[in-house]
């Protein structure tokens, strides 16, 4: 059975707030081409919400009618975030790059935690998030209340 990391320490509701209002283009590493998947439909939301999404999958050279890069570090322009939709294992050369390139936040999603990375990432001084989904925290800021405006799912 494989063990699952917990967050030492992820950013308060209000900074995560802050950091999906000041982003504005988001690298998607492990982005899937199939529309059935998590990656591809978070980013579908994301580009809805106005983002500007660049897909990172070293499998493809096109993904949602945008050139897809092999790695962070073959983006050849600057990148306010790095979503990461991979495994956990996967994830240390990542934040390397990362830090290389001097993104400064690096979220990873659902079930992705990588503490050691993480902290290696903050000690960089880039902001971290680990174990959320962007579109979930997305959508929470712009509807704080979604029970409140779907009283029918509750039937």
């Amino acid at each position: 059975m494989q063990q699952c990391e917990i967050p030492e320490y992820n950013p308060p509701s209000q900074e995560i707030q802050e950091i999906l209002r000041e982003v504005k283009r988001i690298a998607v590493a492990g982005l899937s081409p199939k529309e059935e998947r998590d990656s591809n439909k978070v980013a579908r939301y994301l580009m809805a919400q106005g983002y500007e999404i660049v897909p990172v999958n070293p499998g493809q050279r096109k993904i949602l009618g945008k050139t897809c890069y092999k790695s962070i570090k073959d983006i050849p322009f600057r990148i306010d975030m790095a979503d990461l939709f991979l495994n956990p294992k996967r994830v240390p050369p990542v934040v390397d790059e990362a830090i290389e390139k001097g993104i400064p936040v690096i979220w990873m999603q659902l079930g992705v935690v990588h503490n050691e990375a993480a902290k290696k990432a903050r000690e960089a001084g880039i902001k971290v998030v680990m174990n959320k989904c962007v579109k979930i925290e997305h959508q929470a800021m712009v509807s704080p209340s979604p029970i409140a405006q779907q009283p029918s799912e509750l039937t």
